[in-house]
């Protein structure tokens, strides 16, 4: 057999979640590991969405690594170039440079039932790994919808995520294809640049004030001195959210107040009612994610911007007629249409135990064991997985307790000792999704009345958590062995090993560890009481 590097962990991805685990692993002990990032940078969705206005909708001093403050953010909002920048000081500051391999894209992760350890194609060449940990995130491909006809569209096309900057806006007949999160932003940057601008809006979203500034260079000396202030700070931003959990996972019909601000925000800047008619929403506030902006709506009104109440139904040579039948002439298209969210696209590189792709064994929908693992998959970890998504809060929360379940994954790893993986029990993967799925029924993202991103093919809502932060922290804090089967190499076993077993056999194994070895086994029960 050809013989191939080999490391004990092979993070995928060097955005948040990738720098996240990378500093996890090195203060848990593991040095042995890689970062694998397809790019040339680090960064993940903060490196390639550089559209003009690019900017977080999460307060900064939120929007970071609690062990790693940035007393120095310049905005309570920040944009993209100081969000990038922030990335590439924790890669410095950590010493993650020398685990980091660029320019080295997965093509291909097959589990090795003989050896126990992943096989990994890259662009580069083949890698071995006892542990892979994909944190690919949510937001790294972008989705362009299918339109007929738009190959054969003479101007220019892009993505918001695939921003063309040689590409002079001035004067041009510009489409604004989706008003989600980043078209809120592109639109008001763009429009004064635009000679038209007309934006296809298949469904209005909801958009509050942006309440955003400068934050002072006292604020900041006071953050750099004294950096409870900061850590201080970011516990009130935490705790606000905190406290609206509940309105959107236990009690939409409260949220008529919300909505009512929103349609206020929307009647001082948009004038005409037609328009007015046109950018207000039917559904329930929440359902979508509430957009935050302060020149949205301003932008929308001003003489040179049409908006398209539909969706673009097909190009022909250089006009775009929408599913009402408005036929507009422009020279550029700008796609706004988000990302392969539900349908993962790593997942069709990464072959399972048993021969299939983690996109076969989705197939009916993602599902996943606290976000984190996949049954058939084994010492297989996704950061941000299915149903760890936030609505209205900080998924930096939601990161952090993925990398307290990832370091105690390897602890256990440790503790039962030898060639050992663990393969998440088909049961356990099961009554947690059970669970997430029962307690988002009564949730804004299913009974909002709209039709979102965090929705999948078959209308089930595989994205967002229907809790608070507090809750997947405690549900994550600790691998309970009851949930996985240990899995041990053995003579003969092909791509299976050998199981040895669940609950019984996992403590079996940390209690002859723990003699072994002298230490405390640091597997420990999570009830179902803490895990949903």
């Amino acid at each position: 057999m050809t013989q191939h590097e080999h490391v004990r962990v092979a993070v995928i991805g060097s955005g948040f979640g990738g720098l996240g685990a990378a500093v996890r692993l090195r203060r848990e002990g593991v040095t042995d590991f890689v970062v694998l990032e397809r790019a040339a940078s680090v960064g993940g969705t903060w490196r390639d969405n550089s559209y003009p206005g690019c900017a977080c909708d999460v307060p900064s001093h939120l929007y970071s690594f609690s062990f790693a403050p940035n007393p120095d953010w310049p905005r309570t909002f920040s944009g993209q170039p100081h969000i990038r920048a922030y990335l590439e000081k924790v890669a410095d500051t950590f010493g993650l440079r020398p685990h980091i391999r660029l320019n080295h894209e997965v093509r291909l992760m097959r589990w090795d039932g003989d050896e126990l350890r992943w096989e990994i194609e890259t662009a580069q060449g083949t890698l071995t790994a006892d542990v892979v940990v994909s944190a690919t995130g949510p937001l790294s491909d972008p989705k362009v919808p299918d339109i007929p006809g738009l190959a054969g569209f003479d101007g220019k096309v892009f993505h918001s995520a695939q921003w063309d900057h040689g590409y002079d806006l001035r004067g041009k007949r510009v489409a604004m294809i989706g008003t989600g999160a980043s078209a809120i932003q592109i639109v008001p940057a763009i429009q004064p640049q635009a000679g038209r601008l007309t934006l296809f809006q298949r469904t209005p979203p909801w958009v509050m004030p942006r309440m955003d500034r400068a934050i002072s260079g006292a604020e900041r000396w006071l953050h750099g001195k004294l950096p409870f202030t900061g850590a201080a700070r970011r516990r009130l931003l935490w705790g606000i959210r905190e406290l609206q959990v509940s309105a959107f996972t236990k009690h939409p019909n409260e949220l008529g107040l919300i909505e009512s601000l929103g349609k206020a925000n929307i009647a001082r800047s948009v004038k005409d009612p037609a328009l007015r008619n046109k950018l207000t929403p039917s559904y329930r506030i929440g359902c979508k994610r509430i957009l935050l902006s302060s020149a949205y709506y301003p932008a929308l009104a001003q003489p040179n911007v049409d908006v398209v109440a539909s969706g673009l139904e097909e190009v022909r040579g250089n006009t775009l007629i929408a599913s009402d039948g408005t036929e507009t002439e422009v020279d550029v298209i700008i796609f706004g249409t988000g990302f392969h969210v539900t349908d993962m696209p790593i997942a069709e590189r990464v072959v399972g135990a048993d021969g299939i792709t983690l996109a076969e064994a989705w197939k009916d929908g993602m599902e996943s064991l606290r976000g984190a693992t996949a049954a058939g998959f084994p010492n297989w970890m996704t950061i941000i997985g299915p149903n760890t998504g936030l609505g209205n809060s900080s998924m930096i929360l939601m990161i952090e307790s993925q990398l307290s379940y990832l370091a105690d994954y390897m602890r256990q790893l440790n503790v039962l000792g030898g060639r050992v993986a663990l393969n998440p029990r088909v049961s356990a993967v099961s009554a947690w999704n059970t669970r997430v799925q029962e307690r988002m029924k009564r949730t804004v993202w299913n009974t909002g009345g709209c039709t979102s991103w965090y929705l999948d093919a078959n209308g089930r809502n595989t994205t967002i958590w229907p809790g608070t932060t507090s809750e997947f922290r405690r549900a994550t804090r600790a691998v309970d062995l009851g949930e996985y089967d240990v899995v041990r190499a053995g003579a003969g076993t092909g791509a299976g090993a050998v199981a040895v077993g669940g609950a019984a056999a996992g403590a079996e194994a940390s209690a002859g560890a723990e003699a072994s070895a002298g230490t405390v086994p640091a597997a420990r029960r999570v009830t179902d009481k803490e895990a949903v």
